[in-house]
């Protein structure tokens, strides 16, 4: 028997955009979602999508990579240089490491092929709505994932709140992105501070960019 998100959740998340050209993809996903967003959008192109996310701030993104027009992957790149945090999963027929590894690179959540089964999507999204990086077992890029981001002790929620001090962030505005509190946050900074050997937040974005921990 498959896993719901109702069986994994009794409240569901806010809102997802599905970006997929293919409108029978788009439908299945649509339905498989269903009971994990309160609010689904379908759209069917990388200018849809940046358009969306130019417009509105759902609580995740699940797009296919190659569409027409922009691919989902520079859609992403687009956003995050605007400042959107919103988490991408990417659902894809490509099942090539090397552009996993890009993604996960750029800064995507997570990265599945569209041959999982529908329960393996629900744990993904359980996972990158819970601050972690999934990646299809398949693809055997446990290294790929944490490759220059765990030559520390780090979690994957620290790496995301890592992230979000390097975009410049205050712990209030990291607190609310991730629905916890502003103590755990700055719980969570002290610790990242330790493991790194810095003593404050300039210090702490230049160190975990020389180590490759964020992007610059």
């Amino acid at each position: 028997m498959g896993v719901s998100c109702v069986q994994r959740r009794s409240v569901p998340f806010g809102s997802v955009v599905v970006a997929d050209d293919h409108r029978l993809v788009a439908q299945g996903i649509e339905r498989l979602l269903m009971d994990c967003f309160d609010s689904i959008v379908l759209v069917s192109s990388g200018e849809q999508l940046l358009a969306t996310l130019r417009r509105e701030t759902p609580d995740m993104v699940v797009s296919d990579i190659s569409m027409p027009g922009i691919s989902g992957l520079e859609v992403m790149r687009q956003v995050r240089s605007e400042g959107c945090l919103t988490p991408f999963l990417f659902l894809t027929m490509h099942d090539e490491s090397s552009l996993a590894a890009e993604a996960i690179h750029a800064g995507a959540r997570g990265y599945m092929l569209k041959s999982a089964a529908g329960d393996e999507l629900v744990r993904a999204i359980h996972g990158v709505m819970e601050g972690h990086t999934y990646v299809t077992p398949s693809l055997a890029v446990d290294a790929i994932v944490s490759s220059g981001r765990r030559q520390h002790a780090l979690t994957d929620k620290q790496l995301r709140i890592l992230e979000y001090v390097g975009r410049g962030l205050r712990s209030k505005q990291i607190a609310y992105a991730l629905g916890v509190s502003v103590r755990t946050i700055e719980s969570h900074k002290y610790a990242i501070m330790q493991e790194l050997g810095v003593h404050g937040t300039l210090e702490l974005v230049r160190k975990a960019q020389l180590e490759g921990l964020i992007r610059p």
